[in-house]
């Protein structure tokens, strides 16, 4: 994949996420603007030389006249908002998103009747810190981008022909992922929310919990507190909000995986109140999932969501051509990444 493929791109939204591609795209010399809401972000932004604005129908307008690729890097509570705007002054523009769940997402694009204009996408990369002054360029090197193929496997499986305006828009979502140092990682909405309640958003609920204990030991606790305590509760520093955009969005998918991880701590509680205290079972058990997960993904240190793919296999795809699509459920399945030609 090369930035042949890519045009010029639109970010609602510069936060962490939607900031971090703004400055990889321009690091690359690639068309891009966008638009915030916050008027000292994009001051801020501004000043460092960025094109930037905070007038969301005028910058969709120019999205519409330079039939830009629109991304939508905004919390979930504002994406039915911006889908609306984007009906308004862009609805010929392919859009994609990089929100933490994706089914609530996908919904909401089919209710605004954009579904043919849509592949959704989530990077797997992040930090605890939020804002235009937390982006940073190269935050997405080597991380997977998740990218949704719902609406083409609709259609594939009623046996209607995929449009080829779509497959060039799942073309330019993963060479997006490419230019900012990302693999696109082909996913269906229902398992990606599925997969990052267990990987992303468990997380931060235990982090949550566990700093709440932590600090119930007092002064002496957090004295004594070191590497593995720090290490475990890292992400709860992230905004309170975010977290709450994250779980509580994904609460179908985050309830019955937390009733799993609320199972073991269970068992735990009843082999270690036992005459012969154990923790056999967890500690084994754990131990060998942990060398298993750590020899497929290798997680980088920094990232709020850590998934980084250097044993991932690679599939090339070529959109369009027969059983395409089959082949992305295949590379699902084998939790690859595709590489488009």
């Amino acid at each position: 994949m090369t930035s042949a493929n890519l045009p010029p791109v639109c970010i609602l939204g510069l936060g962490l996420i939607g900031g971090s591609i703004m400055r990889d795209l321009s690091a690359r010399e690639l068309d891009v603007f966008g638009y915030n809401r916050s008027r000292s972000a994009t001051r801020a932004a501004q000043r460092e030389g960025f094109d930037v604005s905070t007038d969301l129908a005028d910058t969709l307008r120019r999205a519409a006249e330079a039939s830009a690729l629109i991304v939508i890097a905004v919390p979930m509570e504002a994406v039915g908002q911006v889908l609306a705007a984007i009906a308004e002054h862009a609805p010929h523009c392919g859009i994609t998103d990089v929100v933490s769940v994706k089914k609530p997402v996908y919904d909401l694009v089919r209710s605004h009747g954009l579904q043919s204009r849509y592949v959704g996408g989530h990077p797997m990369s992040g930090t605890e810190n939020s804002g235009w002054g937390a982006s940073l360029e190269g935050l997405f090197h080597r991380a997977a981008w998740a990218v949704t193929y719902d609406y083409a496997a609709e259609l594939d499986g009623a046996g209607t022909p995929v449009p080829e305006s779509w497959s060039t828009l799942f073309v330019q979502v993963c060479t997006l992922a490419s230019v900012t140092g990302a693999e696109a990682v082909p996913v269906s909405v229902s398992r990606h929310d599925e997969a990052v309640a267990r990987v992303s958003h468990l997380p931060h609920v235990i982090a949550e919990s566990l700093a709440i204990v932590g600090d119930h030991g007092g002064t002496l606790a957090q004295s004594l507190a070191a590497g593995s305590f720090k290490g475990a509760t890292r992400v709860a520093d992230t905004d309170p909000s975010l977290v709450r955009n994250m779980c509580e969005t994904n609460a179908e998918a985050l309830v019955p995986v937390l009733d799993e991880f609320i199972a073991l701590l269970v068992d735990a509680r009843a082999t270690l109140s036992a005459n012969t205290p154990s923790l056999k079972q967890l500690a084994e058990s754990g131990n060998r999932a942990y060398v298993r997960m750590g020899a497929r993904s290798g997680a980088r240190h920094e990232s709020v969501s850590p998934v980084k793919i250097s044993s991932r296999p690679v599939m090339r795809v070529h959109p369009g051509a027969p059983g395409w699509v089959r082949q992305l459920e295949q590379i699902e399945a084998l939790g690859g990444r595709v590489e488009v030609f």
